[in-house]
């Protein structure tokens, strides 16, 4: 049985923090689809491409190579071959990558992308796997929590000062729900981790995924 376990959440929610310990844990691919909207954002910021040109961009996605890398634990996306790194997470990447994913154009074209990647089974976070990229998964989580509590995680990522990183996260929530609205699939189970340790959201998720699988 192919198992695809699809998470969505508003960013700062702790969703890679639990794909990935879920993957490693089920024996499953992880794949984090935002870093492939950060690639092609990343492209552009280097080849001074317009975020608002939705020709060019999709142009530009459709020559991204995405895979999944076997020799990592877990298997794990490579975008042109490389293991993405920090230059995804730049403020120039940051500031564009909203604007860049919100073309209906690009985002047909990832999404296939995505699918493909996940075909065989995996764990996969984003912002509309349940509803879009993988309406039919086997388990589908959506992971909440409150502004502050999204805005100390991403401080404690970022090197930013905490002014900056909250600002920078309402501006993208907003920015984001433009594209995909925070609402969670209709069955979805939704884990508010405002108040929850790493360990008692992976606990929760893994029960949940647990009781799916056996139903």
């Amino acid at each position: 049985m192919t198992v695809v376990v699809a998470i969505d959440g508003p960013a700062g929610s702790g969703k890679s923090t639990l794909a990935r310990r879920l993957a490693l844990e089920l024996g499953l691919p992880y794949v984090n689809t935002g870093l492939m909207y950060r690639a092609l954002a990343l492209v552009a910021v280097r080849g001074r491409t317009d975020p608002d040109d939705a020709a060019t961009l999709s142009a530009l996605a459709r020559g991204l190579t995405f895979d999944l890398d076997h020799t990592l634990a877990p298997p794990s996306l490579t975008i042109d071959g490389q293991i993405p790194g920090d230059e995804l997470e730049g403020p120039d990447v940051e500031s564009i990558v909203s604007r860049v994913a919100r073309h209906p154009e690009v985002r047909t074209i990832l999404r296939e992308r995505q699918r493909a990647l996940i075909s065989a089974g995996a764990v996969v976070e984003g912002r509309d796997i349940g509803t879009v990229v993988a309406p039919a998964a086997t388990v589908k989580l959506y992971l909440d929590a409150a502004e502050d509590a999204r805005v100390g995680r991403r401080t404690a990522e970022r090197s930013s000062p905490p002014p900056a990183v909250g600002d920078e996260l309402v501006r993208r929530d907003l920015a984001d729900a433009r594209t995909n609205p925070f609402i969670p699939s209709a069955d979805a189970v939704v884990i508010d981790t405002t108040r929850l340790g790493r360990d008692e959201v992976f606990r929760t998720a893994l029960s949940v995924i647990r009781k799916r699988r056996r139903s």
